[in-house]
């Protein structure tokens, strides 16, 4: 088992302005120093970072620079995180050469994992078929990650088009690939962790740690989450041996919340890591 976290605790996530005007540069973005970032998520106690596609572009022509940042802190970059809307045949071509240039400077840097969000929501709701399009958006992408050297994972996530469980069955069914789970945004969006891990166990080879707080809404460290325990123990009962990437939006102190997460979540896996 390898500890992961995700950069976005430094700066929270924006998405590139140009991208506005041009679907091929809407970039996600954490605003904040990647070098503190991977600095503190060492400090930690982490072997592993993931970023955003926008974060890793800013390296193309200097990756070097980067991977001296990994170096320093003896981390591997695990995941490279992109997205797209999936459902609009007009934009997808655009949308898949952002994605690959996202699994091109995943490549470069040793990245394993492409983590995919995405799935838009119509202003008048979803439609039926926007289930396909998304599957075969995915479908696409996985096969530009593969080309690439990389493994492209589904990433749900509230305010997208699969929030609850009904609608996760239903685009797995619809795609071959994998799926990164976000702990958070599916238990709000309605789902029973411990029983998805279950569930598509052999389709989960990489996970997403996030604290839920109900009331007040809101993501929280891992030792806040009530929940997270029974989460731990079925990723336990599957005999999960992959990275888990613990990710928390945004917090007043990054590098405190990241060692509280860690420290909690080897001390409920002390039984399989000594």
């Amino acid at each position: 088992m390898n500890y992961g976290y995700q950069t976005n605790t430094w700066g929270g996530v924006v998405g590139h302005p140009a991208g506005v005007t041009s679907i091929k540069d809407l970039f996600y973005l954490t605003p904040g120093s990647d070098e503190q970032a991977l600095r503190e998520i060492a400090g930690a106690g982490c072997t592993g970072v993931e970023l955003f596609d926008g974060n890793l572009m800013a390296y193309k022509g200097r990756e070097d620079v980067f991977r001296g940042y990994l170096k320093a802190g003896n981390l591997s970059l695990i995941a490279v995180y992109s997205g797209a809307n999936f459902i609009y045949g007009d934009v997808l071509n655009d949308e898949l050469w952002r994605i690959e240039e996202a699994a091109k400077i995943g490549q470069a840097l040793g990245a394993e994992f492409l983590v995919l969000g995405g799935g838009a929501v119509r202003a008048g709701g979803v439609h039926e078929e926007d289930y396909k399009a998304l599957a075969s958006g995915l479908d696409r992408a996985a096969e530009v990650a593969k080309r690439c050297g990389l493994t492209a994972l589904y990433h749900p996530h509230l305010g997208t088009m699969i929030e609850g469980p009904e609608a996760l069955a239903k685009v797995l069914a619809l795609t071959t690939i994998g799926l990164c789970p976000d702990t958070a945004h599916l238990a709000a969006g309605g789902n029973d962790l411990p029983e998805l891990i279950h569930t598509y166990a052999a389709r989960i080879p990489y996970i997403h740690l996030k604290g839920l707080s109900r009331e007040p809404f809101g993501f929280v460290p891992l030792d806040e989450d009530p929940e997270m325990a029974a989460i731990v123990q079925a990723l336990k009962d599957v005999h999960y041996d992959g990275w888990i990437t613990v990710e928390l939006d945004s917090h007043p102190q990054p590098a405190v919340a990241a060692r509280r997460s860690l420290d909690w979540l080897q001390g409920q896996l002390e039984t399989v890591m000594p």
